[in-house]
């Protein structure tokens, strides 16, 4: 399982992020997604942490703290949804 973290500066770096969370135990991993056509970071990240309590207690802790002049949004990340590639949602549909 991993956290999502969400409304994040845009200045926001790995580093920073795994600093933040190795206070509430071992991170394993941390993804901060970037915007294909800019490189900018997108405001959010995800954070995999070693065991499900020690997510549970940054969960917590983290959930609206204020960091970086911003109140962070902290919670289990969703599973991805299956998305079309044709973004529209409205197959074989006439409008």
């Amino acid at each position: 399982m991993s956290i999502y973290v969400g409304n994040l500066a845009y200045e926001i770096n790995q580093e920073d992020l795994n600093e933040v969370f190795t206070e509430y135990g071992t991170v394993k991993r941390v993804h901060i997604p970037t915007d294909r056509e800019t490189g900018r970071v997108r405001g959010f990240a995800f954070v995999e942490m070693e065991s499900e309590a020690d997510e549970d207690k940054a969960i917590q802790a983290l959930d609206g703290a204020e960091w970086m002049d911003r109140s962070l949004k902290v919670n289990k990340a969703r599973p991805r949804e299956n998305r079309s590639s044709f973004g529209g949602g409205r197959r074989n549909n006439r409008f």
